[in-house]
């Protein structure tokens, strides 16, 4: 590995840095750059995010001292970097790989992972509570918070600014603005960062100043590079940064974020000065590697892929759950003019392209701004739309207010469409959609669906097309949609199951009521006990909320035994729900069991690991069904 990277693998510390000179930082990034296409073309991760961040990472690491200055990082897409030149490297090509590192900052995996994130906007407003933590005990270290174009734009990112300007706490936000995030950023904020980087008199008056410095004798260049961003902003038009500096923050920039040995003069000058510091730094995502300069969305997140070949495999398998939803939403809006589609800053990831491009006129992306994606949404239904709420399961956490305040109270027939419901694999903890059945079953109005397979997310999704009589939402996975499951279907009613049948001869010895990802797998563990001579009957429970006990309750009273299984934690989930409606309504003379995700988050690695792992799998279920059986008899 020494051979491989000469530099980065003398790294232990960030502090190693400062052995180098300007010419070996370089060299540094140079290596940065490779291991991280190295690797990551290997095991999957983020991808040109990371790349965009190298010589910016370098400079600042550089330039600074940590430990003990602390350096937040806004949700990880761009810190593999910081993990390499933290010491992680022989650990990297483990990265996001079952019981691996983690693609994400953790607090428990390093001392310098200073604050954990996996959802965009938190850096401002953490940095700025270390800052003040500093403050209150009587510290002396820096404070660095990077945040990203996209993260910015978000809600927290600006009460954070605020109040930080407020306060005047010596700390420094660096923006890595790269022009586009997931997906191209959209809003006011981006026109008016477009805006400010596209005026001529800006790049004109940096390059002169550029070359101005560079041609002063002796080390006065090295001294006055520090303040090159003061000449740009002293000749730049009177509003460039006045959005920040009315915030009460100093702007400097913008700033070429791969001009290493500029950056690294910058900062060294920066880190003398004890105020409120924004540095606007302009990146391209992608950056060293010319198909995802070309295409950062598609290279944003990669698969493993082959590096000389330039080109991710193509995905086996069933259709994706993402792409049925995405295909039938464009279906029901050519049927309907009043669908209309919102997604926060996820085109992609929701499948919502093809409507976008359809529909243009009915389709809203309005950043990484759940809070308000909900309630616009709210006031869509309000006005007589049909409005399909469109977001990560794990993202729409943030909107948990909303949703209750904004959608339910008032009964507005918003429908919530929540892709990657369940474990999501690789990205962990922080992206497993693993609370939204218990966080809005809590919620009066609310109609919560789930379907077990492609074909039912699609008679779920047109039966809430036509339900005006409230809020709804689908929960449904990451990955494939099979049909493997019995076709004697019946139609989709409000708050009705689907009795699947028993898969064994006799007497059935339990009753398993799944919902969603999991009727798969108890289907096929029914099929194994059945094998066995467990005769054992399955219910496709549909609904979350409300619960079906007039055609659950009949069936557990006759095996004797009622077992539940979700994707989802037991704590005010599915099944502890179902088993409190039944014992409220008299039934008795079955026991119960609940089968979900633990009390604990979950960590990465695929879908399938993790699914073995906590005994959720088909061979899991069957033995912990089989156990529940015996001990009963």
């Amino acid at each position: 590995m020494a051979g491989e990277y000469e530099l980065l693998s003398t790294i232990v510390n960030p502090t190693d840095l400062h052995k180098f000179s300007v010419k070996e930082l370089s060299q540094v990034a140079d290596e940065l750059r490779q291991a991280i296409l190295d690797n990551v073309s290997k095991t999957g991760g983020h991808f040109s995010s990371n790349l965009g961040t190298v010589e910016l990472t370098v400079a600042l690491y550089a330039a600074y001292s940590i430990p003990p200055d602390k350096v937040i990082w806004d949700t990880g897409h761009q810190a593999y970097p910081h993990k390499l030149l933290t010491g992680r490297l022989p650990r990297f090509d483990t990265l996001r790989q079952h019981k691996g590192i983690s693609g994400f900052l953790k607090r428990d995996e390093h001392e310098l992972d200073a604050f954990g994130a996996g959802h965009a906007g938190t850096a401002i407003s953490a940095g700025l509570g270390f800052a003040k933590a500093r403050d209150q005990v009587g510290g002396s270290e820096r404070v660095v918070s990077i945040t990203g174009d996209a993260a910015i734009c978000s809600g927290m990112s600006w009460e954070a600014l605020n109040h930080g300007g407020e306060l005047q706490t010596d700390m420094m936000v660096v923006l890595n603005d790269n022009r586009m995030s997931i997906a191209p950023n959209v809003g006011a904020m981006t026109r008016y960062f477009t805006s400010l980087r596209s005026r001529r008199e800006i790049q004109d008056a940096a390059q002169m100043a550029k070359r101005f410095l560079e041609n002063m004798p002796g080390p006065a260049h090295r001294i006055a590079a520090g303040i090159r961003h003061g000449v740009t902003h002293y000749f730049a038009p009177e509003e460039t940064g006045t959005i920040f500096e009315e915030m009460g923050w100093e702007y400097i920039g913008p700033v070429d974020g791969h001009d290493l040995p500029s950056l690294y003069d910058i900062f060294c000058h920066l880190r003398e000065l004890k105020l409120p510091l924004f540095v606007h730094a302009l990146t391209v995502k992608g950056k060293g590697y010319d198909v995802a300069e070309e295409d950062a969305t598609k290279w944003h997140g990669v698969s493993p892929f082959d590096v000389e070949e330039q080109e991710m495999p193509k995905s086996a398998g069933p259709v994706a759950y993402t792409k049925v939803f995405g295909e039938v939403l464009v279906e029901m809006a050519e049927e309907d003019p009043m669908v209309s589609a919102i997604t926060a800053g996820m085109p992609d990831g929701t499948g919502l392209n093809k409507f976008a491009e359809t529909y243009p006129d009915r389709y809203w992306d309005v950043g990484i701004a759940e809070e308000h994606a909900v309630t616009f949404a709210a006031g869509l239904a309000g006005g007589g739309v049909k409005p399909f709420c469109t977001i990560y399961s794990t993202f729409l956490q943030r909107g948990f207010d909303q949703i209750i305040h904004d959608v339910c109270l008032q009964k507005l027939p918003v429908r919530f469409c929540m892709d990657r419901g369940g474990l999501v694999g690789a990205d962990g903890p922080t992206h497993h959609g693993t609370f939204d059945l218990s966080y809005l079953g809590m919620m009066p109005h609310i109609g919560i669906c789930a379907p077990r397979d492609g074909t039912e997310l699609r008679e779920m999704m047109r039966f809430m097309g036509d339900y005006q009589d409230g809020p709804t939402a689908i929960r449904y996975p990451r990955g494939g949609a099979p049909d493997q499951l019995p076709e004697n279907r019946t139609a989709i009613e409000f708050g009705k199951s689907e009795v699947l049948g028993c898969r064994g001869e006799g007497k059935p010895a339990a009753t398993i009521a799944a919902i969603g990802s999991m009727v798969k797998e108890a289907w096929d563990a029914a099929g194994t006990l059945a094998e066995e001579g467990i005769n054992v009957c399955v219910v496709n429970a549909r609904w979350a909320k409300p619960i079906d006990i007039e055609a659950i309750q009949p069936l557990a009273e006759e095996s004797g035994q009622l077992i539940t299984v979700e994707e989802n934690v037991q704590r005010g989930g599915y099944g502890e729900a179902l088993i409190s409606e039944l014992r409220d309504a008299g039934a008795a003379g079955f026991e119960t069991k609940v089968i979900a995700l633990p009390d604990r988050f979950i960590e990465h690695g695929t879908q399938a690991q993790l699914l073995n792992d906590l005994e959720m799998d088909a061979e899991g279920l069957a033995g912990q069904i089989r156990s529940a059986v015996k001990s009963r008899s």
